[in-house]
């Protein structure tokens, strides 16, 4: 794919289809208003380009850890790495990060998350986690960077005009406090990454507090 294309994101990878499901960890964004802020300044700078799918405020994430197919993980081995993942992200502080201008992939608008080393490291915990209770751990565990989109490519087309347009938009830096890393039920079938909540791990924000752990029922 040359520099100045961009190109269709929602080609089905390998093992997807309609109505598969996917355990992941993400950090996400629902609470996170001065992102919501940032996101909307540049939905509305890339509303007039055709070809681009915008992320909403409910599902802006910043990918993390897979774990696996929902009907090649049993859940009592969700639940467990969910046990894990609490043991060895206990004392792991809360942090702040911030977003700004977001670069272009041919398949994404994306802002690079900074600093990128405290989700790097929570990432490293959960491979751990899994490893603690599944014999593989899926994904590389080298060229983790921490990214959140703000849109996503449907079509072929020139990266020229999508050039154009973010540098337009005027804003300031968005920051976000991550207090916790969720695991969730992911899915791709209408065109957007959506999801349910599985667990939440929280992190240690600075008081007295000790990870807890919120899974469905």
């Amino acid at each position: 794919m040359s520099d100045d294309r961009m190109a269709d994101h929602w080609w089905w990878r390998p093992g997807w289809r309609v109505g598969r499901r996917f355990y992941t960890w993400h950090f996400t964004f629902r609470d996170a208003t001065d992102v919501h802020r940032l996101a909307a300044d540049y939905r509305r700078g890339l509303r007039n380009l055709p070809g681009l799918d915008p992320v909403p405020d409910q599902w802006l994430h910043l990918t993390t850890q897979g774990l696996g197919f929902t009907d090649e993980v049993p859940e009592k081995d969700a639940r467990a790495v969910v046990d894990a993942a609490a043991r060895r992200l206990d004392g792991h502080p809360a942090f702040d990060l911030t977003l700004h201008h977001p670069g272009i992939t041919p398949e994404a608008i994306r802002w690079e998350a900074s600093p990128a080393r405290p989700p790097a490291d929570v990432r490293r915990a959960l491979r751990g986690a899994i490893g603690d209770v599944r014999s593989d751990v899926p994904e590389p565990e080298d060229g983790f960077v921490p990214h959140v989109t703000i849109a996503y490519s449907n079509a072929d087309g020139l990266v020229q005009p999508v050039v154009d347009a973010l540098s337009r938009v005027v804003t300031k830096p968005a920051t976000a406090r991550i207090e916790s890393v969720e695991l969730i039920v992911l899915n791709r079938d209408h065109q957007m990454y959506e999801w349910e909540p599985f667990a939440e791990v929280r992190l240690r924000n600075g008081h007295r507090d000790k990870p807890s752990i919120a899974t469905k029922p």
